[in-house]
């Protein structure tokens, strides 16, 4: 199938497609022919115990990482080699959001949000700050936690602030990596909704990595399951209770029991 002629399983035109893609690290194989497409406007989520190949696969993605074999297509555009300006002019179609938060300690939160806006669009200060403020406005947060260092933030309050970062330069592809780890249920549910509203009102074509099954439920139109660096289960958030695949049930069921065997040492 052509870069070109790819779509997702609901006919959308594909914003990203993965397609044989394999990396390694030495001798240890990470991806494994992995394919993925995800269709403009979807937000599909990708699921699977550490280690797995989640976060390699993002990376791949994100231009952070080359794959060895395979190719990838964003907007129809093969991007596996991209480098310098052009992987740059693609990385400002792009936000995200990291699992940590990765908030610069030094700068007040309002110069965090807005740091894409300064540096990458290189727009004035007052206008970068305007719009900051806006977009902290929009995940809940007033002007005045803008003046704000993230020292002074809890964790749930510093994770709205990194969706608001994510956001701010309105990207047409959104990157979430763990968005709930580290947060009390309460809060990961608040970012959850978040996560769904700030897409929603962008139109943003999103791609999320999470071993979270209830944010996975609530951020997904569709889930796909990784295992041993290959997609070996995808369909429509509705359908993940009823997959009929054992790798997929063992782990939103979250059983010690299964096909999927953790390695433990003996003491």
């Amino acid at each position: 199938m052509s870069a070109a002629a790819a779509t997702d399983p609901a006919g959308r035109p594909a914003m990203i497609a993965l397609e044989d893609v394999h990396k390694a690290f030495g001798p240890k194989r990470v991806l494994n022919g992995l394919d993925l497409t995800i269709g403009r406007g979807e937000s599909v989520v990708v699921i699977g115990g550490s280690g797995t190949g989640k976060s390699v696969m993002m990376k791949n993605v994100l231009g952070l990482l080359e794959p060895d074999r395979g190719r990838i297509m964003v907007d129809g555009r093969e991007t596996t080699h991209l480098h310098g300006n052009e992987r740059v002019q693609l990385m400002q179609r792009f936000g995200m959001l990291f699992q940590g938060a990765a908030l610069f300690d030094s700068l007040p939160v309002w110069q965090n949000v807005a740091f894409g806006l300064i540096q990458g669009r290189h727009l004035d200060r007052p206008a970068a700050k305007a719009i900051a403020l806006d977009k902290l406005g929009a995940v809940g947060l007033g002007a005045e936690v803008g003046e704000l260092f993230p020292s002074e933030l809890s964790g749930g309050m510093q994770k709205r602030v990194a969706l608001a970062r994510a956001i701010a330069t309105e990207p047409e592809i959104i990157f979430f990596d763990e968005p709930t780890t580290g947060l009390d249920p309460i809060m990961g549910d608040v970012i959850n909704d978040l996560i769904v509203k700030c897409v929603r009102e962008l139109g943003a074509t999103a791609l999320s990595i999470t071993h979270d099954m209830a944010s996975a439920r609530k951020i997904a139109d569709r889930i796909a399951m990784i295992h041993e660096g290959r997609i070996i289960w995808a369909g429509p958030v509705d359908q993940v209770d009823d997959s009929g695949n054992p790798f997929v049930d063992q782990f939103i069921n979250g059983r010690a029991e299964g096909p999927i065997r953790m390695q433990v040492r003996s003491l």
